[in-house]
């Protein structure tokens, strides 16, 4: 079992990866956690820019983690037609077939908003924001679940989030007319648990032993 997302900026592909692959048990790989923990000034500046890193690197990173576990949940890749030509040849080649392909569907009025009010808690990963009252930290500036200085992203601001989403409107959203057999559409413009209670309906339709 495997599911691959397609989504624009701060739909909530993290979130959702997270907690698909807590109740299903997959092997969760973020494409941005993998760059991020790579100690590289360059590849910093990069993704502070809103720009993709070459294909060669984060093909690399992600096939070391396929080869981890076929039972896993991706998102954050592929992002242009080229890296799903590069992804469906990885999977070829560990012979593994592609499952479901989840696209979470958001306007781009909230997701701007979700991006530059998003703090993150570096502690434990706890995520909040200033600009939706439902998700603001109890106490300002605080992880209401650790207690830790919460922090924002240096490219969690307005500039890069317009780029990213015009590279996904541009790049990333003709992929869902490539895997388009594979392709099921979730709405996430309300909340993290209207979202996931879609993703479990189509899961379930899906794979009916889970």
């Amino acid at each position: 079992m495997n599911i691959t997302f397609i989504a624009p900026p701060a739909s909530g592909k993290g979130t959702q990866s997270k907690k698909i692959s807590q109740k299903y048990h997959l092997h969760h790989i973020s494409a941005g956690d993998l760059l991020r923990k790579v100690d590289n000034p360059m590849i910093k500046e990069t993704l502070a820019r809103g720009a993709f890193v070459s294909n060669e690197l984060i093909g690399n990173l992600l096939k070391q983690e396929l080869e981890k576990n076929e039972n896993f949940v991706l998102d954050g890749f592929p992002r242009t037609l080229e890296q799903a030509k590069l992804y469906e040849k990885m999977l070829k080649e560990l012979n593994i077939k592609l499952g479901l392909v989840i696209v979470l569907d958001l306007d781009k009025e909230i997701a701007q908003k979700r991006i530059v009010g998003r703090r993150v808690c570096p502690n434990c990963g706890s995520v909040f924001n200033t600009l939706f009252a439902s998700a603001k930290p109890q106490k300002e500036g605080i992880c209401d679940n650790c207690g830790h200085k919460l922090v924002k992203r240096a490219d969690d601001n307005e500039e890069t989030f317009n780029k990213r989403f015009q590279i996904y409107e541009d790049e990333t959203k003709p992929l869902i007319e490539y895997f388009k057999k594979n392709v099921y559409h979730v709405n996430s413009n309300i909340d993290a648990e209207h979202t996931f209670k879609q993703i479990e309906k189509i899961i379930g339709g899906v794979y009916d032993k889970y």
